[in-house]
């Protein structure tokens, strides 16, 4: 199946619902953490689907895999983002429910991604 547009993919769908949820759940964070675990929460979580959309546009698999590897890595730092700020109760514990959620599956598919994109292409004809 041939995708028109990153825009198709899952992975990058429910990455824009979790950069919505964050954004959400820092609106709830103290003022004084702003420009502190907020803002750092926020490019993380902006990271993701950003990255996956830049390695679409990439030439090579290699390097679509490699974009999918630091959207990988941007999303390990939003859940640890994620669980210094239940630690801290910057919100309400049940607040942190959806993003963690979507997190999860996140993570998942872009870890089946990044490994489906170094096996060998298959040439279909």
């Amino acid at each position: 199946m041939y995708l028109k547009s990153y825009k198709e993919l899952i992975v990058w769908q429910k990455s824009i619902l979790l950069v919505k949820e964050v954004f959400i759940l820092t609106n709830m964070f103290p003022n004084s953490e702003l420009y502190g675990i907020t803002a750092q929460m926020r490019r993380a979580a902006v990271s993701i689907p950003s990255n996956i959309a830049e390695g679409y546009g990439r030439k090579s698999r290699k390097e679509y895999s490699q974009a999918c590897s630091i959207a990988y890595g941007s999303s390990l730092e939003l859940e640890t983002q994620l669980i210094i700020a239940k630690q801290l109760q910057l919100a309400e514990y049940k607040s942190f429910q959806s993003c963690e959620t979507l997190l999860e599956e996140v993570l998942r598919m872009l870890n089946v991604m990044r490994r489906k994109l170094l096996l060998p292409e298959v040439n279909n004809k």
